[in-house]
Parts: structure tokens; sequence; C-alpha cells
């Protein structure tokens, strides 16, 4: 059995009303701009403890 991928909830639509329907929705999806690829995680602004040296010299201001 053949499955229609758009169909009516309520009412009547005529199969060019159908067809226009689906023509504005394809070209807003080709429309859309393409989502931004990943490059990684960006470099943390602060310092992770667990990287710091254990020893930190009594001057020093960190």
């Amino acid at each position: 059995m053949n499955t229609p991928d758009i169909r009516v909830e309520k009412g009547h639509a005529e199969p060019e009303e159908v067809a226009a329907i689906t023509a504005l929705l394809l070209a807003r999806a080709a429309a859309a701009p393409a989502a931004p690829t990943h490059r990684g995680r960006p470099k943390a602004g602060w310092r992770r403890l667990e990287r710091e040296p254990g020893f930190r010299a009594p001057h020093s201001w960190r």
C-alpha cells in the first residue's frame, strides 16, 4: 500500500493544493542555511586546577 507523505487532517484539499504546499515546503527547506560544522571544543578561558603544577611560589599572584 502506498501511503502519502503529506495528509490533510481536517477538510479536503485538492491535489493541486497539496502539490503547492509540498513545493513551498521543499523551497523553504532548500533555502535554509546549512548547519554549521563543528570544529571541536573552543579553548577554555580558565585553567583547570588538576593541570596546574602542585607547587606555587609564595610570591606568585596565581
